[in-house]
């Protein structure tokens, strides 16, 4: 195994309840994919430590269970997913507004796509 691969399987054993199997991480759709590759470009670019990432995912879960969350895997991803925008709003990448025009124009473009096509966000979208 590669040094890099190594890395790879010590950073992601230190995330809780990452779906994974023999191959490595599992994602259930697309966009599981892009968050899990944009939280590893952001840790690699030094914006937050993985240490700090793998205490705010564990925090968004058990928030996410103290709600009501059942707990049964197929949610995994939004945690991660509120985990990532949390960190990104916290060190200042990106303000809790700018996170919202884009999941809600996100929303507007994934609704007017045919499915199994890929979404392509447009101006019209950021309404």
């Amino acid at each position: 195994m590669s040094d890099h691969g190594r890395a790879f399987d010590e950073l992601t054993a230190a995330v809780p309840g990452l779906p994974r199997d023999e191959g490595g991480p599992v994602f259930h759709e697309p966009w599981e994919a892009q968050a899990f590759a944009m939280t590893l470009a952001l840790y690699r670019r030094g914006l937050f430590t993985w240490p700090e990432w793998a205490a705010t995912l564990s925090e968004e879960i058990k928030r996410a269970q103290q709600g009501g969350d059942p707990d049964r895997g197929d949610t995994y991803y939004r945690h991660w997913l509120n985990a990532l925008e949390r960190l990104v709003s916290e060190k200042g990448a990106a303000d809790p507004a700018s996170l919202a025009r884009y999941r809600d124009a996100w929303d507007h473009a994934a609704h007017r796509t045919p499915h199994g096509q890929p979404i392509d966000l447009k101006a019209e979208d950021f309404r």
